[in-house]
């Protein structure tokens, strides 16, 4: 790693988040679907623009891929939704100035039918290893996406491995979560989904919202920085405003604000001190009506 960029990495982070000037800068944004295809980044972006001049050019993954491009340099900024992966990001040196920024949570959704007799839980491991015993089919992103990484965790509290049985009741779809709910819905399937895709997701048919309010089901989303003394090509400077403006009273309020079919996607929880740096503690309220 160069020394002179290490030298100054101090001098970097300590920078304040001047207004760019218009069109002068260009910074492409590492995020998820979710906050893609429930239209957050639309709403979003055009305000940021609109206050510094930095365009943001969005690559829509899973987490999983997305951390993988930033490590190659593919980006400046993070946004995205695996905190333990993101935690680790930072402790190799790939990123720097991590924040929460919002959160929402997931649901697990499935046939209005619910043949594994699901619906109204709200413990989710549980709800899991009842459609395992029922056979009944369920969709995965199978992405390694946040999403894929949070149904993981709950199939390993159930005590299930569903993908190393190779069970015919399981599917993996290897996409995002738009194709992944299109899957469920023409299958009849199980699935598990960030909320805000799910209000968002038009495809509906027969599935419905069977289990939520899980704690185990809150879902965080965080903001990182491509570090500079790794990848010294990255435009840090116009990232950072990115992100400042992002956990700043100006991009909470916008996050706050964001609705689909007069219901809010995201809440709002900027946290750039050591409690977003270290082990999660979930403390803050779920959203409405989870």
């Amino acid at each position: 790693m160069n020394r002179l960029l290490l030298a100054l990495l101090p001098l970097l982070l300590a920078m304040p988040a001047a207004p760019a000037r218009a069109g002068a800068d260009v910074i492409v944004l590492q995020s998820t679907t979710s906050t893609r295809n429930s239209g957050l980044l639309d709403h979003l972006l055009p305000k940021f623009t609109a206050r510094t001049g930095i365009e943001v050019r969005v690559v829509a993954v899973g987490t999983g891929q997305a951390l993988k491009n930033a490590r190659n340099g593919d980006g400046d900024a993070l946004l995205v939704h695996a905190r333990a992966r993101e935690l680790a990001f930072v402790a190799e040196g790939y990123g720097v100035l991590r924040c929460d920024v919002m959160y929402n949570d997931f649901v697990i959704v499935g046939p209005a039918d619910d043949p594994a007799g699901i619906a109204g839980m709200r413990d989710a491991p549980a709800a899991f290893a009842r459609i395992a015993a029922a056979g009944a089919i369920f969709v995965s992103r199978g992405d390694d996406s946040g999403t894929h990484v949070k149904e993981r965790s709950l199939w390993r509290l159930a005590g299930i491995d569903p993908a190393a049985g190779a069970a015919d009741w399981y599917r993996e779809a290897g996409a995002g979560m738009g194709a992944t709910l299109n899957i469920a819905a023409g299958m009849e399937g199980y699935t598990l989904t960030d909320r805000a895709s799910w209000i968002a997701f038009a495809n509906k048919r027969n599935l419905a919202l069977l289990v939520e309010g899980d704690p185990r089901l809150f879902n965080q989303y965080g903001v990182i920085l491509v570090n500079p003394a790794r990848h010294p090509a990255v435009n840090f400077a116009a990232a950072k405003a990115f992100r400042d403006w992002l956990v700043g009273p100006e991009g909470q309020a916008a996050i706050a604000a964001f609705r689909v079919k007069g219901q809010q996607l995201f809440f709002p929880n900027a946290d750039c001190g050591r409690a977003a740096q270290g082990p999660f503690q979930r403390t803050r309220p779920r959203p409405s009506g989870s």
